[in-house]
């Protein structure tokens, strides 16, 4: 009977056995360990492919900017609570934004209006002086581009006059106009017309001699050359030269109304300061900055538009 016993040990198949054979398992019901080189996939590897994209647009798209963000209101609070205790704490500007933000349209005396109006009262200044800008930067930038002549009797001045501070205007406007519109109009529009003009004239300096040449051959004059030619072939200049434009004047119009008075963001900031309220001069910085995006990206939406390259 041992002996029977030991024949059936002896035959039982064993784990090298079963491995050889291709067995699915070795013996004892334990799972084959994984081959060398292969790795578990766990979540969200193993998720639907909607959620990977998602996560992978959403991580540094809103977490990296988040902490950003949050490493800036740690270091506020720092500096509040060690260096600058007048400083208003992130709790008490972030109540005076609610509180702001709850009625800003309000409007109790001429110069006493929701923040609001104060937005759009800039932001009309702005867009007019700006619209001057690019009616009279885009002729003289093409004159520039496409005349020599031109271009040495006019880039000398340009050269003088684009570095000139923007606040330096204001007098200037003032005793030209006598008012604090036209004034604010006038600072804007001497300050955001030379990126228009200088890259235009590029942009028309850029354009190929292939163009010219064949707009030649086909005897156009000169008013369907602009048309045809320069304004298509130039209109990615144009665009950088008013987004660069545009961005200056939203920069512009803060400072010009600090000082003309009357109503706008800039004049709402010097009169909070006034008033000693800087949780609401906080407030309307970040007003500013976002404005600031609205408008960038709004130029880059009429860039995508008009960008042929990219159609």
């Amino acid at each position: 009977m041992t002996d029977a016993a030991l024949r059936l040990v002896s035959d039982a198949p064993t784990a090298e056995d079963d491995l050889k054979a291709g067995s699915a398992e070795p013996a004892g019901g334990q799972a084959p360990p994984p081959e060398l080189g292969e790795v578990p996939k766990g979540w969200p590897d193993s998720g639907p492919a909607w959620l990977r994209d998602f996560l992978a647009m959403a991580v540094p798209a809103i977490v990296l900017p988040a902490v950003t963000f949050l490493l800036v209101l740690v270091a506020w609070s720092m500096v509040q609570a060690s260096l600058v205790p007048e400083l208003p704490t992130v709790q008490e500007t972030w109540a005076k934004a609610v509180e702001v933000f709850s009625d800003p349209f309000y409007v109790y005396g001429p110069n006493d209006m929701g923040v609001a109006w104060q937005v759009m009262y800039s932001l009309a200044r702005v867009l007019s002086g700006f619209a001057l800008a690019v009616l009279v930067g885009l002729p003289v930038g093409f004159l520039i581009g496409t005349s020599r002549v031109f271009e040495t009797a006019w880039m000398p001045l340009i050269q003088i006059l684009r570095p000139v501070s923007p606040l330096a205007w204001l007098p200037i406007g003032l005793l030209l106009f006598k008012s604090v519109d036209p004034s604010a109009v006038f600072v804007i529009f001497i300050t955001s017309i030379w990126p228009i003009i200088l890259n235009t004239a590029v942009g028309v300096r850029a354009v190929p001699a292939d163009y010219t040449n064949v707009a030649r051959v086909l005897n156009f004059n000169r008013s369907e050359m602009v048309r045809k030619i320069y304004i298509p072939a130039t209109m990615p200049y144009i665009l950088t030269g008013m987004q660069l434009s545009l961005g200056t004047a939203w920069m512009v119009i803060v400072a010009a109304e600090m000082l003309t008075g009357g109503i706008g963001i800039g004049f709402y900031i010097w009169d909070e300061w006034n008033n000693l309220s800087v949780p609401s001069i906080i407030v309307a910085i970040g007003i500013i900055g976002v404005v600031g995006i609205a408008l960038e990206a709004l130029m880059k939406l009429v860039q995508r538009r008009f960008d042929y390259g990219n159609a």
